[in-house]
């Protein structure tokens, strides 16, 4: 059983089969819609056998080109 904890998946649960393996370590989230593209990242934390808690990554903020800049 995984929990995401965090943004847009927030509260979600997942039962995962054994059959499909283990759980990624990190899962990416895209949201589409009118504006641009919207990424959040969930990192896994194990907490016993079968059972894990995705948090949300925390976004780094990238400064924001300056088109005005001479190259």
């Amino acid at each position: 059983m995984l929990l995401y904890v965090g943004g847009p998946l927030d509260g979600r649960v997942e039962i995962r089969q054994a059959r499909h393996g283990d759980p990624l370590p990190t899962v990416t989230h895209v949201h589409l819609h009118g504006g641009p593209k919207v990424v959040h990242r969930y990192d896994l934390e194990p907490l016993s056998e079968g059972v894990g808690v995705y948090n949300l990554r925390p976004q780094v903020r990238r400064p924001a080109r300056d088109e005005s800049a001479a190259d």
